[in-house]
């Protein structure tokens, strides 16, 4: 099952963050640096208050699927790449992992696919109840 974070109580002139929903990987020190675990924070917090995030911050993923993007996280000797979907309630992490190729591996991108196919089936059931 999904694991949800929650969301922190904002100050009134702060807009409403959407909740994260990790469907796999983590962002911890080790293996990022601490450095690189603050930037990802800020991006996917960035995410999470609707901000509209691009290059060289994040790419769009059409071949994942609508909404579907990665955020891109450059860390001491390691990129890293924090694959998502922005939900209206939720953003989705669908991937976290260390990039090694310029090209994101088709595992991946079918990995991603999979757990968005399952993720959604787990929505639609518990909408039908």
């Amino acid at each position: 099952m999904p694991r949800k974070t929650k969301t922190e109580p904002q100050e009134p002139s702060k807009p409403e963050r959407k909740p994260l929903v990790w469907l796999s990987g983590e962002v911890k020190t080790p293996p990022f640096t601490a450095e690189g675990r603050m930037e990802a924070g800020e991006l996917l917090r960035s995410l999470q208050e609707g901000q509209v995030l691009s290059m060289p911050h994040a790419e769009p993923l059409p071949t994942v699927g609508p909404r579907c993007g990665a955020l891109r996280v450059r860390d001491a000797g390691q990129n890293w790449r924090i694959m998502y979907r922005i939900d209206k309630d939720a953003v989705v992490i669908l991937e976290v992992y260390g990039k090694k190729t310029q090209k994101i591996p088709d595992e991946v991108i079918d990995r991603c696919k999979d757990r968005l196919k399952k993720y959604d089936a787990i929505l639609k059931s518990t909408k039908a109840k």
